[in-house]
C-alpha cells in the first residue's frame, strides 16, 4: 500500500474529520468565552469590587527604563489580573463542556433504555406456527 493511499484512508476516516471539526469549533468557542469573560463578566465584577480593572492588576518586578543609548527597556511584571481572567475563562469553558457532555449522556441513556420492538416474523414462519397450533389442538 502506498504511503499516499494510506494517508488518504487515515485522513478521511470519520473520526479524524470529526476531531478536526471539534478542534475548530472549540477554538471559536474559546474566543467567544474569552470575550464573554473579559468584556461582559469582568467589568461589572470590577465595579462591584470598587472599580478594579482586573487586567491592570500586576506585581511590578522591574519598572520600565531608558538605558544610556536612549533605548527603552520594557517593564517586567507578573500579570495576576490576566491570570484571573484566564482561570475564569477555563471555569466557564469547563462548565459548558460538562453540561453538554451530561446532556449527551442523558440522551444516550434514554435512547439505550427504549426497548426495541421485536422484528416482525416472516409470513412463512407465521403460517408454520398456525399449522403447528392446529396440529396441537387435534
Amino acid at each position: 500500500m502506498s504511503l499516499v493511499k494510506e494517508f488518504k484512508e487515515f485522513a478521511l476516516k470519520g473520526n479524524v474529520v470529526d476531531l478536526a471539526v471539534g478542534v475548530i469549533i472549540g477554538g471559536a468557542f474559546g474566543k467567544i468565552v474569552s470575550s464573554l469573560v473579559s468584556d461582559v463578566i469582568m467589568p461589572p465584577l470590577g465595579v462591584l469590587l470598587g472599580g478594579v480593572n482586573f487586567s491592570d492588576i500586576k506585581i511590578m518586578l522591574k519598572d520600565a527604563a531608558v538605558d544610556m543609548s536612549g533605548k527603552a527597556i520594557p517593564a517586567v511584571s507578573i500579570n495576576i489580573g490576566a491570570f484571573i481572567q484566564t482561570v475564569i475563562d477555563f471555569a466557564i469553558i469547563a462548565g459548558a463542556i460538562f453540561i453538554m457532555i451530561k446532556m449527551m449522556n442523558t440522551l444516550r441513556r434514554k435512547k439505550d433504555e427504549e426497548p426495541a420492538a421485536p422484528p416482525e416474523k416472516p409470513e412463512d414462519v407465521k403460517l408454520l406456527e398456525e399449522i403447528r397450533d392446529l396440529l396441537k389442538n387435534k
